[in-house]
């Protein structure tokens, strides 16, 4: 699996690609691969005739005090899920190479940031905005593969490639779990033992959430307090955060109709993890999108 560290290495490929009229694919990740990344790969090898893989822990969108030191990297156990998925070869440059010492422009966006995510982390989508747009200019694929577990960076994502015009199909994925509930995250590294068991309180809560709107509770708010105390029944457990919104504008609704995205992040100890689920609630039958 070709390793690529620069722009100035990378840029002729590309365009070697695109002389020969062949469609590319990039599958942003910030390394430490898992399932749910293959298969973002797995599905942008199967729609492209070449498939970049960006490897990089991008600094801007980690917070005073979070993990970007210890955030897990192995570029060798990387490069080998990226081949078997079908990868042509992964962009893994340094934060010098993406960042100039004395950088000073990012990229920001209202509205569908400040809430969720970006109420209790900031600055973090001005990294994920600055960092997505510098790629999808270094890369300039015809297709950018984001998974759904990160569901607020997905519609942020797609409401940039909107307002700024790039030409850039965004395909969104599914949700990779373990067999017993848990959304696969790098970050699930993290847990010890009797964390990684305390963990699945966050899938067993938005099924909770699913089988009352199921049921026929449309209240947003009676939802939402049943999912937090179901939480809170997990003495490892803390919330930041429990909502149900919009899946395409991020805000808060009141009642459950249609489509609605309930998500969650929640500390297991100092592990902060994050999942969700989006509901169709439409002619009183309710199914997951």
């Amino acid at each position: 699996m070709k390793v690529i560290k620069t722009i100035e290495e990378l840029r002729p490929i590309i365009k070697a690609w695109r002389k020969e009229g062949q469609s590319v694919g990039l599958v942003p990740t910030m390394g430490y691969l898992h399932e749910g990344h293959k298969s973002l790969i797995v599905k942008a090898a199967a729609e492209n005739d070449r498939v970049v893989v960006s490897d990089f822990v991008n600094p801007t969108q980690f917070g005073v005090n979070e993990d970007l030191a210890s955030y897990p990297r192995d570029i060798a156990r990387d490069a080998r899920v990226c081949e078997e998925a079908g990868a042509d070869l992964i962009f893994h440059p340094e934060p010098e190479e993406m960042y100039f010492r004395d950088s000073c422009t990012f990229v920001n966006m209202g509205k569908l940031t400040e809430g969720l995510c970006g109420k209790t982390r900031p600055t973090h989508f001005q990294g994920v905005c600055t960092v997505v747009c510098k790629l999808f200019h270094i890369v300039a694929p015809d297709k950018a593969y984001f998974g759904q577990k990160d569901a607020q960076q997905l519609a942020v994502i797609r409401r940039m490639v909107r307002d700024l015009n790039f030409d850039i199909e965004i395909v969104g994925c599914p949700i990779v779990r373990e067999e017993d509930g848990l959304a696969m995250s790098s970050r699930n590294t993290y847990l010890d033992d009797a964390e990684r068991a305390a963990a699945l309180i966050l899938h067993k809560s938005l099924m909770l959430g699913k089988e009352m709107i199921g049921q026929g509770e449309h209240d947003a708010a009676k939802i939402k307090e049943a999912i937090m105390q179901n939480i809170k029944s997990e003495p490892l457990a803390r919330i930041d955060y429990v909502e149900i919104v919009n899946p395409d504008t991020m805000e808060n609704v009141d009642t459950v109709e249609g489509a609605a995205l309930i998500a969650m992040a929640v500390y297991i100890g100092k592990t902060r993890l994050i999942d969700n689920i989006v509901i169709v609630n439409d002619k009183n039958k309710c199914r997951l999108l």
